[in-house]
Formats: C-alpha cells, sequence, structure tokens
C-alpha cells in the first residue's frame, strides 16, 4: 500500500471513529424521554458497530506501519479483525429484532435527538462510504474494503430509521408510525446481519 495512502485510510478511520463515539451516548441520553423501538435498535447497533470501528483502527494502524508485521501476521490480523467487525454487525442486528418485538405500542415519547443523530448519519456515513471506496481502489486493501461496505450498509440503516422516526414524531400512536417504526427495525436489523454474516464468511474463507 502506498505511504500516502496509509496516512489517508489512518486519518479516515481515525475520523470515523470520532464522529461514531457520541452517537451512542447522545442516544443513550435520549432514551431517558422517547422508548421507539427503532431508536432502542439504534443505540444498540451504533454501540455494537463502534467497537468494530475501534478494533478495526488499532489493526489497520498495527498492520500498515512499517516492519510491524510480516505478510502472515498482517493477513492474519486482518481476517480477526473483519470477523469481529461482522460479528459485532450480526449481534447488533439479532438484538435489535429482539428488542424490536418485546417494546409495546405504547406512546413513544421524543424521538427528535434520535431522528437528528440519524439525519446527520445519512450524509456522514455516505461521505465515508465514497472515501473507504475510493481508497480501497487506490490501495486495495481486507480492511478498508470491510469497512465501505459498513458504511454502505450504515448509510442505508440511518435512511430507514430517519424515515421511521419522522413518521412517529408526525404522526404519534398512528398505525402508519406503529408500522413503519417496526418494518424500520427489522429493515435495519436484517440488512445488518446479511451484511456482517458476508462479511464474517468471506474472512473464514481467506485462511
Amino acid at each position: 500500500m502506498a505511504k500516502g495512502n496509509k496516512g489517508s485510510g489512518s486519518r479516515t478511520m481515525l475520523l470515523s471513529v470520532l464522529m461514531s463515539a457520541p452517537g451512542p451516548l447522545i442516544l443513550g441520553l435520549g432514551l431517558m424521554s422517547g422508548r421507539s423501538s427503532t431508536q432502542i435498535a439504534d443505540f444498540v447497533r451504533r454501540s455494537a458497530e463502534l467497537l468494530g470501528l475501534v478494533m478495526a483502527f488499532i489493526v489497520y494502524r498495527i498492520t500498515t506501519k512499517e516492519g510491524t508485521c510480516d505478510e502472515e501476521r498482517r493477513k492474519k490480523l486482518e481476517r480477526s479483525s473483519n470477523a469481529f467487525v461482522g460479528a459485532m454487525m450480526c449481534l447488533g442486528g439479532s438484538l435489535m429484532i429482539l428488542l424490536t418485538f418485546l417494546s409495546g405500542s405504547e406512546d413513544k415519547g421524543n424521538v427528535i435527538p434520535a431522528l437528528c443523530i440519524s439525519g446527520l448519519g445519512m450524509a456522514a456515513n455516505s461521505a465515508f462510504w465514497i472515501r473507504y471506496t475510493r481508497l480501497e481502489r487506490k490501495d486495495p486493501n481486507a480492511i478498508l474494503r470491510v469497512q465501505a461496505r459498513l458504511y454502505r450498509a450504515k448509510a442505508l440503516v440511518d435512511t430507514c430509521v430517519t424515515a421511521a422516526l419522522l413518521a412517529v414524531l408526525i404522526w404519534p400512536l398512528s398505525p402508519v408510525s406503529l408500522w413503519l417504526d417496526l418494518v424500520g427495525s427489522l429493515v435495519v436489523a436484517v440488512y445488518l446481519i446479511y451484511c456482517g454474516v458476508r462479511t464474517v464468511i468471506e474472512a473464514v474463507k481467506e485462511k
């Protein structure tokens, strides 16, 4: 991998970690006043993804540092990192399905904090998706490839979450908002599990 691309990749990953870190905290505080199943699911999803991002960043720094890893160790660390990211996606999706069916149809409370986070997430995650895709095309790297896939999923998921929470805000307790809230959570969960399983399978096959 070119030296310039290593630096760009490292800076991009650090920025993605820093920008993702406030999300779970803000959503966690928002859950004190809002109880939308999509909001709860989004909190779980972002927390699991943050763990995966931190892991990927650490491994990326180790594997791209000159003289730190031989080829065999680099590939082993990359496989482990990508498998962990995939597992976090599967975990987030599985917990979201469980939480979706456990939550009731009562008043969902204030969903504005979660709506703001998901709206900003659509823009930020789309930008990171494009950025990681370009970096990986310049110099193919297993970690960057999985990050591009993760951020594509995050961008699409945030679009779905935003639509569901907007419906809850505009039409509270209406059948439309209740169904969109439910469907929004399930779509988020299924897509995350699909991407996670695909990522884990690819990591295992590379052994």
